[in-house]
């Protein structure tokens, strides 16, 4: 089995993300034993940010980290966990909103699937992009 970042790279639809996991240099943080959660938006959800934020988060190292890790969190929780909690801590520091009524969300991200398992935890793909609200207001 891969780790986290190399089933990423070869699902092809995460570029973006794995773009900016190096760009942030997260490559060792994501191929660490872990385990990690990654909520991992799809490079369609990078391009529904509006325009010119993608660009302008590449320009801004820390703030791209910061989103980067906020997309990660301790532990391997798969879906059947995140059923039973309302919020997980992220390795950026900041707290995500879980809400499992209605379909899995990730704060306003839909989850859309979910126990992509690796050597070092586990991938759900989402359908936005995370912003932590102290990023959002910088």
């Amino acid at each position: 089995m891969a780790d986290i970042v190399e089933t990423a790279v070869n699902a092809g639809t995460f570029n973006t993300l794995i773009n900016a996991v190096e760009a942030t240099e997260l490559i060792e943080i994501l191929k660490s034993p872990g385990p990690y959660t990654v909520f991992a938006p799809t490079d369609e959800a990078f391009n529904n940010l509006p325009p010119g934020t993608l660009d302008s988060l590449l320009q801004d190292n820390h703030k791209l980290k910061r989103i980067v890790l906020y997309h990660v969190a301790f532990g391997d929780v798969r879906a059947e966990d995140l059923m039973q909690i309302e919020e997980a801590e992220t390795v950026e520091g900041s707290i995500v909103a879980i809400e499992s009524s209605g379909g899995l969300k990730v704060n306003d991200a839909n989850v859309l699937k979910t126990d992509i398992l690796t050597d070092n935890g586990v991938i759900h793909v989402i359908d936005a992009v995370l912003i932590p609200a102290l990023v959002a207001a910088e």
